[in-house]
């Protein structure tokens, strides 16, 4: 059975209910054709409720006026008027579905006025009025009456009026409940979605620290190894024994490039060493050293009390460090010195590295990704970071890493 069929299925098992229960109780007469008429359009108008409810309400309103206009009781077939009334509540805005309550609620007031100013009930609404007889000395009888005097003749009017109101009431919160139930099916849609962009950003930004940590420790280690190559080329011919001093530099700079490689690429999962300890400003003396033996002057300078530092800013503080070393071996030329300072306050860590080579600026920076990979750490900490040539030549990286944000 396929979806239209069930969906048919289901519009039509009310009006078929209704009618059913109507031909087993005897309620629908055999030869009555405008009844029969009348109460096979407020079938179809069940029928057809969910997609027309406004008009198929109207049909059911005919339907039951006209059975009663003919004098028949209120019966179980009419209740395809509440049926329509209850899919008007679902399906359309309150505003429109109390119109629709107000209108058939103001035509039965005009009807049963019509009929109470002569004294009598609107044929086909229930009694629930008697009169009371004495028919013999202590025998009383309750008798129906179409005549039932004040307050009685609005009696049916208000049981049909109060079931209307129920059948509007049970729509609308119908509605209402679908539209609390969409809403919170709309929220955990966004939800998701947000999840995933959020996880798509975190990946983003792991890709990112992993580029930087691959290019700080490769570029170091590739300009080492490229300044001790040349060294050593240059004295192999007269100093063999500073030719073999710039290979074992050589040796000994590739392996610990591997090593910190391995130690970056282990956050991904790809080799198994990641337990390993990264670096730190701990470690700074032997960068320093490492830098000298190539030939490149550097003096370390700490100002203030060294405080212990939470984990990232310690490791970008000496990538930092690092970087800019690099980048004098790289660019300042020969015989160029450099100077790292580092100045603990309470607050904030203030990096500066200095050259005194030849400046040359592109743009207020240097070509490649190490400036703006130092500029990215310093971003993702809070902190402003400064790079560019000197008024007297060289050239200065200047960062400012703030302790507190990097605590809370």
């Amino acid at each position: 059975m396929g979806e239209q069929t069930r969906w048919a299925v289901r519009q039509a098992a009310p009006a078929a209910g209704l009618l059913a229960v109507a031909l087993l109780s005897g309620q629908s007469p055999e030869h009555d054709v405008p009844w029969w008429a009348a109460t096979l359009a407020a079938l179809v108008a069940v029928g057809l409720r969910n997609r027309w409810p406004v008009a198929m309400l109207v049909i059911c309103t005919l339907s039951t006026a006209a059975h009663l206009f003919q004098g028949r009781p209120v019966g179980v077939v009419d209740g395809c008027l509440f049926i329509v009334l209850y899919a008007v509540g679902v399906h359309r805005s309150r505003t429109v579905s109390a119109a629709a309550l107000a209108g058939l609620l103001l035509t039965l007031a005009c009807w049963s006025g019509a009929y109470a100013l002569r004294g009598r009930l609107v044929p086909g609404l229930p009694v629930l009025a008697f009169q009371v007889t004495h028919s013999a000395p202590g025998r009383v009888e309750f008798v129906a009456g179409d005549r039932p005097g004040g307050a009685a003749r609005w009696s049916g009017p208000v049981v049909l009026g109060s079931l209307l109101v129920a059948g509007w009431a049970a729509g609308s919160g119908t509605r209402t409940r679908r539209a609390y139930l969409d809403q919170l099916a709309a929220r955990a849609r966004d939800l998701e979605r947000e999840r995933e962009q959020s996880g798509a950003l975190a990946v983003a930004a792991e890709r990112g620290r992993i580029s930087r940590e691959l290019h700080d420790v490769v570029a170091h280690g590739l300009s080492l190894i490229v300044i001790q190559a040349q060294g050593g080329a240059a004295a192999l011919d007269a100093e063999p024994a500073e030719t073999r001093a710039a290979l074992a530099a050589i040796v000994h700079t590739g392996r610990e490039s591997l090593a910190d490689m391995r130690r970056v690429l282990g956050a991904l999962g790809e080799v198994g060493d990641a337990w390993h300890p990264q670096p730190g400003l701990a470690h700074l003396p032997a960068l320093v050293d490492q830098v000298r033996r190539t030939g490149t002057g550097v003096r370390l300078d700490i100002e203030g009390v060294a405080a212990a530092l939470p984990a990232p800013l310690d490791l970008s503080a000496y990538r930092i460090v690092q970087e800019a070393l690099t980048n004098v071996m790289k660019h300042a030329g020969p015989g160029a010195s450099a100077s790292v300072v580092l100045a603990y306050a309470a607050s904030a860590l203030d990096i500066r590295v200095a050259d005194d080579g030849v400046a040359v600026p592109v743009r207020g920076t240097r070509p490649g990704n190490g400036i703006g990979g130092m500029r990215e750490r310093v971003r993702l900490l809070g902190g402003h970071f400064r790079a560019g040539p000197l008024p007297g030549g060289g050239f200065e990286v200047r960062a400012t890493l703030p302790i507190e944000a990097s605590h809370a």
